[in-house]
C-alpha cells in the first residue's frame, strides 16, 4: 500500500533534516492521535501516497482515489474510473499521476493540475502495487496474478517492457545509485532487484526468517532496505543481498514507511498498532513505540515535510452468524464510515 519513492531526493532530504529532528529513544511517546478526516462511501481500499511538495495526499478507495489536501486535512477532489484501484503513483516532473486498477487489468494516466485523465494502458492481470522512476520516466505496475512487472513510457503511454517476476510482487522502492528497482515478492519470500536498463532480473535475496513480505521502504542513507513480513520486520542489504537484522511487529503487518527527518521507519499491522523504530546504524534498529491505531488500519503513508503518519481505516461490525460448523462470517464495513486517522509527531519536552 504504502508508497513509491525516494531516490536521491531522500538522500538530499536526510542530510539537510538529520539534526534538525531531536532522536526519541524508547519509552517515550513520539507520536498520538490528531484526527480523523471523513472520507466516506463504501468499498475497500489499499495503498495511501504523498506529493509532499505539491500539498497532496492521495488515498485509493473502490473505484476511485481520493485527493486530499494535507495542510487543511481536507476531501478537496477524486479521481474516477479506476475500477479495484491499489495504488497511486507521482511524477511531479511530468505533473503526472497513474493508478494500477486492479479490476480491469489497466493502469491510468491523469493530468495532476486538472485530475482528468489522459489515458489508459493495459498491463498484466491485476496490477497491484505502482511505481515511477524518474531518470527514464518509466512507469512499473507489479501485476498480483500476472507474476510480473508492466513497464510503460511515461508520456506516451507505450509498453516497452514485460518482465516475468515468477511469484506474487507486492510493494517496490527505486535505488537511484545502482539502477535497480527491488520488490517484494509475497509468496517466494525473496525480494528481486530489476535492472532498469535492461528490464530484467539481475539478483534474487531471501527473507529468511522473513515469510510473506508485503510493504518495502529504503533508505538510501544506509543503503538499507525494510520489508514488513509476518510480525517481522527484516532488514536487507542490497549491496550484499544478506539480511542484517529484524525486529518483530504487531500481526497483519503490511506497509512500512521511512522518514529520512528522523530515521525512524513504521510498519503498520491489522492488530490496531504501528511499530516504530529509530534507525540506530545501518545494522541497528531500536523500537521507539508501539502505537496504537484503528483495527484494520494496515495500509499507510508519511508525510516528511510534518513527519504526520495517514492510516486509511473504516469502522467495523460483526458479520452474519456462521453456519454450524463454518468459520466465523468476516467483519462488515459499515457504509460511510471509511476515512483516514492522522498521527502527528509529539514536539520537544
Amino acid at each position: 500500500m504504502t508508497t513509491l519513492h525516494r531516490g536521491l531526493a531522500s538522500a538530499a532530504l536526510a542530510a539537510t533534516l538529520f539534526w534538525s529532528v531531536p532522536v526519541t529513544h524508547a519509552g517515550d511517546d513520539l507520536y498520538t492521535f490528531k484526527k480523523d478526516i471523513a472520507v466516506g462511501g463504501e468499498g475497500g481500499w489499499d495503498y495511501l501516497s504523498v506529493d509532499a511538495a505539491a500539498r497532496r495526499l492521495y488515498v485509493t478507495h473502490a473505484t476511485k482515489v481520493v485527493v486530499i489536501d494535507l495542510d487543511t486535512d481536507a476531501v478537496v477532489a477524486e479521481v474516477t474510473d479506476t475500477p479495484g484501484v491499489h495504488g497511486f503513483a507521482i511524477a511531479p516532473d511530468l505533473s503526472r499521476g497513474f493508478s494500477s486498477n486492479g479490476r480491469e487489468s489497466k493502469a491510468s494516466i491523469f493530468d495532476l493540475k486538472t485530475l482528468k485523465l489522459i489515458m489508459k494502458v493495459d498491463t498484466g492481470a491485476n496490477p497491484d502495487s505502482i511505481l515511477y522512476e524518474p531518470s527514464r520516466k518509466e512507469v512499473y505496475t507489479f501485476n498480483g496474478r500476472g507474476q510480473s512487472a508492466t513497464v510503460f513510457d511515461a508520456t506516451s503511454g507505450a509498453v516497452v517492457a514485460t518482465i516475468p517476476l515468477d511469484g506474487k510482487p507486492e510493494f517496490a522502492q527505486v535505488d537511484a545509485k545502482l539502477g535497480r528497482i527491488y520488490v517484494n515478492i509475497e509468496d517466494k519470500n525473496v525480494i528481486r532487484a530489476i535492472d532498469i536498463k535492461t528490464h530484467t532480473v539481475v539478483a534474487s535475496w531471501p527473507l529468511t526468517p522473513g515469510e510473506e513480505p508485503t510493504g518495502l521502504a529504503f533508505d538510501p542513507v544506509t543503503r538499507r532496505l525494510f520489508s514488513t513480513c509476518d510480525k517481522v520486520l527484516v532488514v536487507l542489504d542490497p549491496d550484499s543481498g544478506k539480511v542484517v537484522t529484524t525486529l518483530p511487529t504487531g500481526s497483519g503487518v503490511d506497509a512500512v514507511a521511512f522518514d529520512p527527518g528522523t530515521r525512524n521507519v513504521f510498519a503498520s499491522g491489522s492488530d490496531s498498532t504501528v511499530t516504530i523504530a529509530h534507525i540506530d546504524s545501518a545494522d541497528k534498529l531500536t523500537l521507539v513505540q508501539t502505537l496504537k491505531s484503528p483495527a484494520r488500519a494496515r495500509t499507510m503513508t508519511l508525510d516528511p515535510k510534518t513527519h504526520n503518519l495517514y492510516l486509511a481505516a473504516a469502522t467495523f461490525e460483526p458479520g452474519p452468524p456462521a453456519a454450524a460448523g463454518a468459520p466465523p462470517s468476516r467483519p462488515q464495513m459499515v457504509p460511510g464510515t471509511f476515512h483516514v486517522a492522522v498521527f502527528s509527531m509529539k514536539g520537544p519536552s
